[in-house]
């Protein structure tokens, strides 16, 4: 690995989150309720994460968990808590819509990356649930997401390693594909040779 790799860690709590920087994360990608696949965190959490943090932190907006297609009032859920992250200071906001045959929800997700800025969005792992990954990939382009989270819809981004290479061919500089789910040391250096990706994401 000739280029440096950043690394993104998943903190389910604030002690999580103090020992990923300690640790030398180059960001926190922080949630709560990992059991349930990561949910958005408190308040409280969030703000004391963003005083207590030096290094880059976000913020995933889930508000429950199971599938990713949400209703009018979950909706309004995620709006109110990226409006929250923005005052917060935060840095970036993760986020995941699909319709329920499978696509990207196109029109609320653009809301939601419209709500966010100047912060920066993930599109997260409810890629991996797409009917159609390269129909995914060129919504996420198109909605201007600046970063996507994905396992290469496998159980893990070392089995999905295929498909991220080719995610991250076809977005070039456009979008940056990060791998995430499983890696761990005894397989990052691989994976990042077999996809050429430029940042990975994992839970320490």
């Amino acid at each position: 690995m000739n280029t440096p790799v950043l690394v993104e860690v998943c903190a389910n709590s604030l002690a999580s989150a103090r020992a990923a920087q300690q640790g030398g994360a180059d960001r926190v990608e922080l949630c709560s309720a990992l059991v349930e696949g990561g949910l958005t965190p408190s308040a409280a959490a969030i703000g004391l994460a963003r005083e207590q943090l030096d290094i880059k932190l976000h913020v995933l907006i889930r508000p429950r968990g199971g599938d990713f297609c949400y209703d009018d009032t979950e909706f309004a859920v995620m709006v109110r808590d990226i409006a929250f992250c923005r005052r917060a200071g935060v840095d970036g906001v993760v986020i995941g819509l699909l319709a329920p045959d499978g696509n990207v929800d196109f029109e609320r997700t653009r809301a939601l990356i419209s709500a966010a800025r100047p912060m920066r969005v993930t599109f997260h792992r409810a890629f991996d649930m797409a009917a159609n990954a390269h129909r995914a990939l060129d919504n996420v382009l198109e909605l201007g997401a600046e970063r996507l989270l994905t396992s290469g819809q496998r159980g893990s981004a070392f089995e999905g390693r295929g498909l991220i290479a080719d995610l991250v061919r076809r977005a070039g500089e456009r979008l940056i594909v990060m791998p995430g789910a499983g890696i761990h040391e005894g397989n990052v250096q691989e994976l990042v040779a077999a996809t050429g990706a430029r940042e990975v994401h994992l839970s320490g």
